[in-house]
């Protein structure tokens, strides 16, 4: 019988006041009787709708079921046959819009905590001290190059590589990963979690070269002409951060959330055995309502800063960051200042910030997406002291790919077109993940590289006949 209880198991963390002062993951994790008690919450629909909702079609009733009879490691394989991150995408996924937003139980309480049984069977098959070998697949002889190594770019190497092409993925940065590893930070997404996917993915026969920059040190074209490969998949991500243009922002202590986030994750500038320069103001400004605003102020928060202030020019029921991400920051004592839009950076004579002056926003009529627009308040501009201000108001995909590639259009917003099956303009360059779309979800991206291993592994084969 399935386990009636409403609520999903509450997910064990650490205090708020305690995990603001550190960068150690803040859920914990469920236990093993946690994890069989929320399964069996499952209600085994016959028309099951989760799956529908999964961009990797994880074959979410069937892993369940081996979860609530205590069968975790049938449940770690059934969830890696289609999807090659299971533990990245059990902490990050925004599961409430897609697979328990799906889910029957949600019509009369919570829906089950898919996300929360991925990341246990993950963590459980990571944590084994008998691993199994993995065995890399049979070669079949012809060869992927991939350019960029976050979740787009890793989800059609594994996939690719699962077919038995020989693939290599070409990195710009001295780390792979991608936004896993320089955009999202420790106490979210643990660094060695991502180590070990992409270390799964090495023992696979997946090739990284790191330090190259594709379109600089060779180009696309160079991968096919001269080094020999069939087919390239574009993974950049979207490395490019937006900014206001209002007055000030080119101040001494203004940041892009990209920049100020790389060099806390990637480059570990929290860590005193790291010698990465970074400020550590005391009254921090963030511009921005998504997850990467969320995880600006709550790393500032965790950089010693007294006062952090989420300005957006929305209301809290507009913010596009997850709930839970929300729901993380508020205890931790982020402070937030909506229905605020920023008009101006104040600085010192020396160009040092000193505040931002914002304006109220009341919500108007709704726009073209739907969302109540905001409207200026006349009249209304107060000031808010600060000595940094962090920009989170999203990203565009670099176009260096693009400028230094023939026959590779773009979108109107500077993304490489791509059709539904990643194919670009150019034959045998086919693109996916935040490159394509701009800055979105882990878990789309995820999607755009499946379909792009699938589209090549076509493509290839009807070159071969």
């Amino acid at each position: 019988m399935p386990n009636m209880r409403k609520d999903k198991n509450p997910m064990p963390e650490q205090d708020p006041q305690v995990r603001n002062k550190n960068f150690d993951e803040v859920a914990l994790g469920y236990t093993p009787e946690m994890a069989i008690d929320e399964a069996q919450r499952c209600l085994n629909c016959a028309n099951p709708q989760c799956r529908t909702g999964c961009p990797v079609m994880v074959r979410i009733p069937e892993f369940i079921a081996e979860m609530a009879k205590g069968n975790f490691d049938a449940a770690y394989d059934i969830i890696s046959s289609t999807n090659s991150l299971p533990a990245v995408c059990g902490r990050v996924c925004p599961q409430e819009k897609q697979c328990e937003g799906k889910c029957i139980r949600g019509k009369n309480g919570e829906g089950v905590g898919i996300g929360r049984l991925e990341r246990f069977a993950a963590d459980y098959h990571m944590n084994r001290k008998d691993l199994p070998k993995v065995e890399p697949p049979k070669s079949n002889g012809h060869r992927v190059a991939i350019v960029g190594s976050g979740p787009s770019s890793l989800t059609c190497a594994g996939d690719l590589r699962k077919m038995g092409y020989d693939v290599t993925i070409f990195e710009a940065f001295h780390k792979p990963g991608g936004v896993l590893v320089y955009g999202i930070p420790q106490f979210r997404l643990p660094k060695e979690i991502v180590a070990k996917e992409i270390d799964n993915l090495k023992a696979m026969g997946v090739k990284i070269v790191t330090d190259a920059v594709i379109g600089k040190a060779v180009t696309v074209d160079e991968l096919f002409d001269d080094m020999g490969f069939e087919a390239v998949y574009i993974g950049s991500g979207a490395g490019l951060p937006q900014f206001l243009h209002c007055p000030g922002e080119n101040l001494l202590g203004v940041y892009s959330a990209n920049e100020f986030l790389t060099r806390v994750n990637l480059m570990k500038a929290y860590r005193d055995d790291y010698d990465t320069p970074i400020k550590h103001p005391k009254k921090v400004v963030v511009v921005g309502g998504g997850n990467v605003a969320m995880d600006a102020s709550r790393v500032a928060k965790r950089l010693g800063a007294e006062h952090v202030y989420i300005v957006y020019r929305r209301g809290k029921e507009e913010l596009p960051a997850r709930k839970e991400e929300v729901e993380h920051a508020i205890p931790e004592g982020i402070e937030f200042q909506l229905l605020n839009n920023p008009v101006q950076i104040l600085g010192d004579e020396q160009g040092h910030v000193t505040g931002i002056e914002v304006q109220k926003m009341e919500l108007g009529e709704p726009d073209e997406k739907g969302r109540r627009r905001p409207v200026a308040v006349p009249n209304s501009n107060w000031v808010i002291e600060c000595d940094a201000v962090i920009i989170a108001i999203g990203t565009k995909p670099n176009p260096l790919l693009r400028s230094t590639t023939e026959g590779l259009e773009a979108t109107p917003k500077g993304g490489i077109q791509a059709d539904e099956n990643g194919q670009t303009s150019r034959e045998g360059v086919f693109a996916g993940g935040d490159a394509v779309t701009g800055s979105a979800t882990v878990i789309m991206a995820m999607g755009a590289g499946k379909t792009g291993a699938k589209s090549i592994d076509a493509y290839i084969r009807s070159k071969a006949k």
